[in-house]
Order: structure tokens, then C-alpha cells, then sequence
């Protein structure tokens, strides 16, 4: 098999005048990215990175980020891509874990470059001038004569690592997903040919690319000679013009981004009917946005793909609106079964209509190997030769996958994982909280909202616990986004919370009135 930098070469032997990016004002065929490529993989050999060596990049969807993910490729360096609302505490975790010989950032990431103290060990290339850099990246790029030849030899071959990916485990501790070359074409061949791309295609990079769904849009363009158009941050405005202006033909995107785009005032008056193909992942799409999303685009496709960062392409629905909900059938490069819920063998199958735990084949061409550096997350979800994907879902008698949520509880808004326990952790350090328990409660936009139920100790209201979070170590997106106040968190007999119950709205609600209300309240008796 092909690696990924000799993947790219074919797309500029093919097409080398196609348009290939765009970001803003900047748009670069495939001949000129090359270009830019070559030119930050000799630039990072001069840093003295070499082939198997890991770099860690904290980055928006911009320009710089997608150059460097190829220019990796073709060095034989492994990208580790960080979420770029990451605190100092994630990346002194994940540049240990992964063993990052340097690190890459923007003045929006600065902050929390600058606050790690194993990031200060490493080399660090800045965008945009950004503080406590060692090198730009623009010093990076300068080659080291002007007759110097932009064009380099790919180094990798396909059993090189490409990337490492870090996913939320239940406790909250990161977790790297390694994927070699090989992994990484044949999931983004197969994202090809299960959403029905055509040479040519156009996309809204968006979905970031610290996320298996940005990294396949991007690896996916480049085997049709397709334009991956960068967008930084999301803005449905921003979006919808430039669907419009570079006339995109294909998204991919969480069910939250649909629901926003269809939200926004412009969208009536926005030309959109470039758009042929729909595609989402990462969380459920309730039944009325997808009926909306279909009849706002009227797509010719319009696929439902459930996948992971371990082995990508779990299950595809290539028609999502005739039966809303269903995930569909095994994808190209995968086996799939559903085992009971305590299943000790990937021989318990459960039977028709059965909730259980969904599990795919480790033999499949896009399955990861194990975990970075965690046999204890190994021995928790590979056995013999079946990844345990902690998802709960069931077949129904057609045969079509339905995934119904996380054997751990994990909670999915906005297509990010977000684990209940860090949360829980926080809150329960309030001196005004007695027990928490949070969970994820259905919600039209997020998919999930993150939930926090309270026993109090004292009295405290929702502002003051939202106050509490904001100047603590939570990211920002991990925020609940609603509090409420119970006189007990449900439990099992052995003392496990019951999130389910809590779901489903079985609790009793606190009737604690704040002291300056029942004061007022005496008073107003006398």
C-alpha cells in the first residue's frame, strides 16, 4: 500500500493546477501546496526531527496546520494534533505521553504553550509572532539556499505511524490512538467510496483536525484532487458564504454545525445548492433536523457514519432519513457485532433488538493496534482480536445498527467526548456541595447538553456553581450548561449512581430557598 506522502504526489502528478486549499484570501493549487509542504518537511528535518519522531501541534483549522499534517506525512514524522482549548495541564500530560520533540502553536494556544512546563523543554515554532517561541514558522518554511530544491523523497513508508490522536477515556485521562499510514489511507479510501465522492470535490474543512473527522475530510480531498476550504473556528455565517463562494459540493460535519447553519437568517438567502452530499458523524441526529437538513439542501446523498478515532468507519447509512436513527451496516474495511453488556467474549453476541455493547474487528484495514503507552486501556477493550468500543446499541431485525449511547456514560455535545467525572471532580470541591452526578441530557442543537445535579450542602445557586467553573481548571466547552438542585443523586445498592434515572427526570427537586428570600419571606408575615 501506498503511504500518505506518495498518496499526496498523486494527486499532484494528476492535478497540479487544481485548486488544492483555501483559507481566506489564500488559495493554493496542488503543485504550489506541494511546494509549501516540501518546504516545512526540510525545515523540520533542520530542527533535527527524523523519521518515527512525534510533534505535537496546538493549531486552529488554518493553512499552517494542514501543511504541516502532510509535511509530517511526507517526513516520516508522526503529528500529534492537540485540541487548541487545551489548559498547561493537558500538555505537560499529552507532550510526556507522546514524547514530542517539539511543539507547534498560535497566539490562541500561547497561553497554554507558555503555562506547561515540559512544553518549555521542547522546541517551539510559533505562528503569528506568537510569545515564548524558539522559531517561527515562517523561519521554519525558509529554505536553506533560494536554489535549493523544494521538492523531497517521502520517507515514511505505509507501517509508519502517521499520527496519534488523543481521545477522553472514561476516567478523563487522555488517551493516544496510534494509526500507521496504512490505517490512515484506508479509512479515508473508504470515506471515498462510502460517501460517493468524485474527483474534484470541494468541503468545508471545519471539523478540526486534532479529530479523526477533519483528518479523513483532509485526507479524503486529496484522493479525488478535491479543495479543502480551512475554516478557523465555527461561524455559521462564515460557513454559509463560504459554501457559496468556493461552491462546495460535499460536508461532513456534527449534527450541531447542521443545526446552526439551518438556524442562521442568511441561510434562505444563501446559495447552496452546490452542496450534493451530506454526511455527519460523532453524535446522534434527531429525527426533526434531519427531516429539516433534507429538505433545506435536498442532497442526493446523505450518509449517517458511525466511527471512533480506533477504527474509524464502524457503520455507514447512506440514506440517514429513511429510517432516522439507524447507523446501518458494517463499512467497507469492518466486521461488527453487538455482545451482551457484560459479555467476557467477543463470542456473547447478544440477540436481535438486545442492548449491548457494539464491537469491531481488529482485523479490519482501518483498526488502530492499542493504545499509546496504556495496557490498562488495552486490557479494557481489546480482546481477542475485538476492539470493545464502550458504546451501547442493538440490531434491530433488519440488521441495522442502532446506537443508543456509552457503556461509561460518556457524554457526546457537539461531537466532542466529555467525561462526566472531570466535572463531578470540580464541583465536588464547592464547600456548598454535598453530592454531584452529571449527565448528558437530549438536546436539539448539542446533541447532549452537560447536565450537573446537585445535593446541597448549603444553599448555592446555579450562578455562583457556573462562576465556580469558569476560574477553575474546566475547559470551557466541558461547562454544564445547566444545574439542577435534587434532595438525593440515585443510586444503585452497591452505591453506583444511577445516570439514567436522572436522564429520565426520576428525582425528587430541592426545595431550598436562598436565606435572604426566607428572611424576606418572615418578615413580610410580621
Amino acid at each position: 500500500m501506498l503511504d500518505l506522502g506518495r498518496t499526496f504526489l498523486q494527486s499532484v502528478e494528476r492535478s497540479p493546477n487544481a485548486p488544492a486549499l483555501a483559507d481566506g484570501e489564500l488559495t493554493l493549487t496542488y503543485a504550489q501546496w506541494h511546494t509549501l509542504i516540501a518546504d516545512t518537511a526540510a525545515g523540520l528535518r533542520r530542527l533535527g526531527l527524523v523519521r518515527g519522531d512525534r510533534l505535537l501541534a496546538v493549531l486552529q483549522n488554518r493553512w499552517e496546520m494542514a501543511t504541516l499534517h502532510w509535511a509530517c506525512q511526507f517526513a516520516g514524522i508522526v503529528v500529534v494534533p492537540l485540541n487548541w482549548r487545551a489548559k498547561p495541564e493537558e500538555l505537560d500530560y499529552c507532550v510526556t505521553d507522546a514524547g514530542a520533540k517539539a511543539i507547534v502553536y498560535e497566539p490562541l494556544t500561547a497561553d497554554a504553550v507558555n503555562g506547561s512546563p515540559v512544553a518549555q523543554q521542547v522546541p517551539r515554532i510559533a505562528l503569528d509572532d506568537a510569545a515564548g517561541a524558539t522559531l517561527s514558522f515562517a523561519r521554519l518554511r525558509e529554505r536553506a539556499s533560494p536554489s535549493a530544491s523544494p521538492h523531497i523523497a517521502p520517507e515514511a513508508d505505509a507501517e509508519d505511524y502517521s499520527l496519534i490522536l488523543y481521545t477522553s477515556g472514561t476516567t478523563g485521562k487522555p488517551k493516544g490512538v496510534p494509526r500507521r499510514h496504512r490505517h490512515e489511507r484506508a479509512a479515508a479510501l473508504a470515506h471515498v467510496a462510502q460517501n460517493l465522492y468524485r474527483h474534484g470535490e470541494r468541503t468545508l474543512g471545519v471539523m478540526p483536525l486534532y479529530h479523526t473527522m477533519g483528518v479523513r475530510s483532509l485526507l479524503a480531498m486529496a484522493l479525488v484532487d478535491g479543495l479543502f476550504v480551512c475554516v478557523r473556528r465555527w461561524n455559521a455565517r462564515l460557513a454559509l458564504d463560504t459554501i457559496a463562494a468556493h461552491q462546495l459540493t460535499c460536508l461532513y460535519l456534527v449534527p450541531t454545525l447542521y443545526h446552526d447553519l439551518l438556524a442562521d437568517p442568511a441561510f434562505a438567502t444563501t446559495d447552496t445548492r452546490s452542496v450534493a452530499k451530506l454526511g455527519f458523524a460523532g453524535a446522534p441526529m434527531n429525527d426533526g433536523l434531519l427531516k429539516r437538513a433534507s429538505a433545506a439542501f435536498r442532497p442526493e446523498l446523505f450518509v449517517n457514519h458511525y466511527g471512533s478515532s480506533e477504527v474509524y468507519t464502524c457503520s455507514i447509512d447512506q440514506d440517514a432519513t429513511k429510517k432516522p436513527g439507524s447507523a446501518g451496516r458494517a463499512g467497507i474495511n469492518t466486521r461488527l457485532r453487538v455482545v451482551r453488556l457484560d459479555a467476557a467474549s467477543p463470542d456473547d453476541v447478544a440477540q436481535p433488538q438486545e442492548e449491548g455493547q457494539i464491537i469491531a474487528d481488529l482485523r479490519g484495514d482501518e483498526a488502530f493496534e492499542g493504545y499509546w503507552n496504556r495496557p490498562d486501556a488495552n486490557a479494557k477493550s481489546l480482546r481477542d482480536g475485538w476492539y470493545f468500543t464502550g458504546d451501547t446499541g442493538y440490531f434491530d431485525a433488519d440488521g441495522d445498527l442502532y446506537v443508543t449511547g456509552r457503556v461509561d456514560d460518556m457524554i457526546i455535545s457537539g461531537g466532542e467526548n466529555i467525561s462526566p467525572v472531570d466535572i463531578e471532580s470540580v464541583l465536588s470541591l464547592h464547600p456548598a456541595v454535598d453530592e454531584v452526578a452529571v449527565a448528558g441530557i437530549r438536546d436539539e442543537r448539542w446533541g447532549q447538553r452537560v447536565v450537573a445535579f446537585i445535593k446541597r450542602r448549603e444553599y448555592v445557586d446555579a450562578t455562583t456553581l457556573d462562576a465556580y467553573c469558569r476560574t477553575s481548571d474546566l475547559v470551557n466547552f466541558k461547562r454544564p450548561r445547566e444545574y439542577v438542585f435534587v434532595d438525593e443523586i440515585p443510586k444503585s445498592p452497591v452505591g453506583k449512581i444511577l445516570r439514567r434515572k436522572l436522564q429520565a427526570g426520576e428525582y425528587v427537586a430541592d426545595a431550598m430557598v436562598a436565606p435572604d428570600a426566607a428572611h424576606h419571606t418572615e418578615t413580610t408575615k410580621e
